[in-house]
């Protein structure tokens, strides 16, 4: 039993992050010559984005593009990829109202996840970044030393972030109910089964979708990005 009576779930992309670390990735990849043709890349990464904003994209679908870039190089060549993407791309979009509501929910000792569908590879780093211990991402698979491009266990997205956070809570002996209070903030109507279950659902730079639930239920509504331009539905 952990002596926090609270707990605080955020996702990323969106949220604490005002880009997709995903399809960022991806782009980087595509930019360097790292991804193929980098053309064909773009595009269904773009392809990938778009379907995603409708809601007509499933974890295994993205998978396929997604964790299939993992399987270019061995890791130890990902990793220093990796760290080029952060240096260029993921530290400068850490904007300080993110790093803040971070650190009001560690200063009183609340225990923290971020909870992501974006791959534990390309989030495990950038969870590191803002101090977060505990990641819940989708887990790509591994077999003899390298990726495999396809999903291990369940995919940390829609219903499967309910069981992931229920399995991780599991492992120290909890579950949500241990909680007086649990947070999860959220930017995505992707993410109403989580949302719907903790005690206390934020909106969080609300896609437009996301931000008529919230007011309809009058959930509160986290606007850290407010003066910057959000696409992500």
């Amino acid at each position: 039993m952990t002596s926090s009576q609270r707990l605080a779930l955020f996702d990323l992309d969106h949220t604490l992050l005002p880009l997709d670390s995903d399809y960022q990735w991806a782009d980087f990849l595509a930019r360097t010559g790292r991804a193929g043709d980098p053309v064909e890349a773009q595009r269904r990464n773009e392809e990938l984005m778009e379907r995603y904003n409708a809601g007509q994209l499933t974890a295994e679908q993205s998978a396929e593009f997604m964790l299939g870039l993992l399987t270019r190089a061995a890791p130890a060549e990902l990793n220093d990829w990796h760290q080029d993407f952060m240096a260029s791309i993921v530290k400068p979009a850490i904007l300080p109202a993110a790093r803040a509501l971070v650190q009001e929910h560690t200063r009183r000792g609340d225990l923290c996840a971020i909870v992501t569908a974006t791959n534990e590879f390309v989030t495990k780093p950038i969870a590191q970044a803002f101090g977060i211990p505990h990641l819940i991402a989708t887990v790509p698979e591994m077999h003899d030393d390298r990726y495999t491009g396809r999903i291990q266990g369940v995919a940390s997205f829609q219903e499967g972030k309910i069981t992931r956070v229920q399995a991780w809570l599991a492992d120290m002996g909890l579950t949500l109910d241990s909680f007086e209070v649990s947070y999860f903030y959220s930017d995505s109507p992707n993410d109403l089964p989580l949302l719907e279950v903790v005690t206390h659902p934020v909106a969080t730079n609300p896609s437009p979708a996301l931000r008529k639930i919230a007011q309809a239920r009058r959930w509160p509504i986290l606007d850290l990005f407010s003066d910057m331009l959000d696409t992500k539905s």
